[in-house]
């Protein structure tokens, strides 16, 4: 009897997998279309100012209404996605292609060398994350390139510290053992070996962390160190509209939902990801 309940149980779970990758998949791809071909279709420049037109609720001619400045709000969040969809992106990839090599290298080579790396970790989770990254950018000057520059600093612990958990158990793992004794150098072994069943841990989390870069630069730009006006952003756009709220709510509600909306997308997409992989988060 417990043998059936556990053959129906896995199937249960890959179909719970594949409906949340499905939505979550769709969702991204959804944003990702409207971010590259939205603008265009849309044919409104988000930067222009109409004076006649301000602080204009939802309708016919402007769908999602017009911002303080009178720009329209959906060409805005539209090319907002570009913004901020390349932060998600390429504010992950540096971190974890450090991350991924330290640990690695900590988490295979053990001794002195785990014990320096290590202890560089503890040094940078001693600090919030945020707090270290606004303190970085207003060290360096606001922008998004040094948005990056902060991002790959302090991003690539928690990266590190998952690979090293790996690490140390593949190494002693009985293809590992084998493939020493073969005479493999240990470069060889660490990324044709080890690295390849390390790295399904890290997929989930990536994506997931995709979430906090794209809150990181919107908090960033809510208080002005992110992506600098005129440059249509969603945190800025919700930071702009904020003394506007009470006589034009459109400005901060729809910036907000397709924030959310974007973020959902990565989270389902990880919680797949995690169920058919086999991961727990």
């Amino acid at each position: 009897m417990s043998h059936l309940g556990l053959s129906t149980a896995v199937p249960r779970a890959r179909s719970r997998g594949s409906i949340e990758i499905s939505i979550g998949g769709s969702l991204l791809s959804a944003w990702l279309f409207l971010a590259i071909f939205g603008p265009s279709i849309l044919g409104v420049d988000p930067n222009q100012i109409d004076l006649v037109a301000i602080l204009q609720p939802p309708h016919a001619d402007h769908w999602l209404g017009t911002d303080q400045l009178g720009r329209d709000a959906l060409a805005r969040i539209l090319m907002g996605a570009r913004i901020d969809i390349l932060m998600s992106v390429l504010g992950v990839l540096p971190p974890l292609i450090i991350g991924v090599v330290v640990g690695l290298v900590s988490g295979y080579f053990g001794g002195w060398i785990d014990s320096i790396l290590m202890r560089l970790v503890d040094i940078t989770v001693a600090f919030p994350f945020l707090v270290l990254v606004i303190a970085i950018v207003g060290m360096l000057g606001p922008g998004l390139d040094n948005f990056f520059v902060a991002l790959a600093l302090v991003g690539w612990v928690s990266y590190a510290r998952l690979i090293r958990a790996r690490g140390l158990v593949l190494r002693e793992a009985e293809f590992i053992q084998a493939a020493r004794g073969l005479g493999y150098p240990p470069l060889y072994i660490l990324f044709r070996h080890v690295m390849p069943k390390a790295l399904s841990p890290i997929a989930v989390y990536a994506m997931s962390d995709a979430v906090m870069v794209m809150l990181a630069g919107a908090s960033l730009g809510f208080v002005g160190l992110g992506v600098q006006p005129p440059t249509p952003e969603w945190g800025v756009m919700i930071a702009d509209g904020q003394p506007f709220v009470t006589m034009g709510w459109w400005i901060c509600l729809f910036p907000g939902m397709a924030a959310a909306s974007l973020g959902l997308g990565f989270l389902l997409l990880s919680d797949g990801l995690a169920g058919r992989l086999g991961v727990r988060k």
